[in-house]
């Protein structure tokens, strides 16, 4: 292993024309190898690179020239490179990445990974995030790890020195993502989902206003169990409400299981040496013979649009790519299945200040989520449960939920259906 200063950085030490690198996503992107390489590829030919998702903001259009980018989807600042042409979407569960990596499908010459420094044992903890970068590791011909004294030490996969070629000494903040603004709106689609939820519940959720809003909402449940792709600052006001206990489940009991961290300092300080949080590829985050093990899981994912039968949309809207797969069906089949839980898909009923709806006769985009697997919609209007149920009566709770300034023309649409029963 080779120590490098990060002010003595220069990518073209280990990068080879043509090489392909994969980074360590969200909160545990490396970002000072990720402004190495905005300074360095350029001069590299054939340089690309995979990211999941970005919350950096580096990289830009411009920053990005000299690297060809892909992604699973277009996740937080890759909204931008979508918009200008510069990000090829694999579509893909987040639950493949890995797999992908390791069949060489998704290539891996350069590993970019963010660690914690390492223990006693001289281990390195991938401390934020824990979904892909092993696969990535064990992959690639060079591994290049930021060694952060900020990022905490987190149970679950480690790094060994011996599997690293070079590492580049940071003090700086980790990514940190914001918790969002909570709107009435919000509040009120949260409140409706919070219903699904009931003593012993594990919980799969993401980050953002509705997730923020329904984990105030449970303070008064027992506990709650969480087994999720990520996990942001709320979980820590529930352990601290002393409502979240992993007590019931019955894998891994005690322990929070997830695959990356996003959130502030708030959540890096609770989760630094927690032997309650446990940090796992997605091979078990997602994997669903592991799922199939939870009762009572809830499941929480959003949406951009559901059609009238159920087909949900959370990639695109016409011209526009604003998501991804990610980790969706996963979680809806394992939540739709779970004895005693349920797979809630929440989104707000209109976009566009209002002029749009989201409850729609057709989509506009790809179908993400099929009909057949979906159980519970929810919006600010209420909660349609569509499990089981024909799709004329999907029409009908649909139309129930939608604003009520679209509810004619849907119904015109949903009578259609309603009179062919199709």
């Amino acid at each position: 292993m080779k120590v490098i200063d990060a002010a003595h950085l220069d990518v073209a030490e280990f990068l080879r024309p043509g090489d392909r690198i994969v980074i360590g996503q969200a909160c545990g992107e490396p970002t000072t190898l990720l402004e190495g390489l905005i300074a360095g590829a350029g001069a590299i030919e054939g340089v690309s690179a995979f990211i999941a998702t970005s919350f950096s903001g580096l990289l830009t259009p411009e920053a990005t020239q000299g690297v060809s980018m892909s992604s699973m989807g277009a996740i937080g600042a890759l909204r931008s490179l979508t918009a200008a042409g510069r990000l090829e979407v694999i579509p893909c569960h987040v639950g493949r990445v890995g797999p992908l990596i390791e069949a060489g499908i998704i290539g891996c010459d350069v590993a970019f990974v963010q660690v914690s420094p390492p223990d006693a044992q001289g281990d390195y903890s991938f401390g934020l995030i824990s979904d892909y970068v092993r696969a990535a590791v064990e992959r690639a011909r060079v591994v290049v790890a930021e060694v952060n004294d900020r990022v905490p030490w987190t149970y679950g996969w480690t790094l060994r020195a011996s599997e690293i070629d070079y590492a580049v000494t940071v003090s700086r903040d980790p990514v940190q993502v914001r918790p969002a603004r909570i709107t009435e709106i919000d509040s009120a689609i949260a409140k409706y989902a919070a219903a699904y939820i009931e003593d012993g519940s594990v919980l799969q959720t993401g980050v953002g206003a509705v997730p923020d809003a329904m984990l105030r909402l449970l303070h008064d449940r027992r506990d709650l169990g969480v087994h999720s792709g990520m996990i942001g600052d709320g979980l820590v006001d529930l352990a601290e409400a002393g409502v979240l206990t992993n007590a019931r489940k019955r894998i891994d009991p005690g322990v929070s299981i997830t695959g990356a961290l996003i959130g502030t300092d708030r959540l890096y300080a609770f989760a630094h040496r927690n032997k309650g949080i446990r940090m796992c590829a997605t091979s078990y985050t997602h994997d669903a013979s592991v799922l199939a093990q939870l009762d009572r899981l809830v499941t929480l994912n959003s949406a951009l649009e559901v059609d009238l039968t159920g087909q949900v949309n959370a990639e695109q809207t016409g011209a526009a790519y604003l998501g991804g797969t990610g980790g969706q069906v996963d979680f809806v089949r394992a939540g739709g299945c779970s004895p005693g839980g349920h797979s809630v898909i929440v989104l707000p009923s209109t976009a566009k200040k209002g002029t749009v709806s989201r409850i729609t006769a057709a989509l506009s985009g790809p179908v993400t989520t099929a009909r057949s697997d979906v159980d519970v919609i929810v919006t600010e209007y209420g909660a349609a449960e569509l499990r089981g149920r024909t799709l004329a009566e999907r029409t009908r709770r649909l139309v129930a939920i939608a604003h009520p300034d679209f509810r004619e023309d849907l119904e015109r649409v949903a009578h259609t259906i309603q009179q062919r029963g199709f």
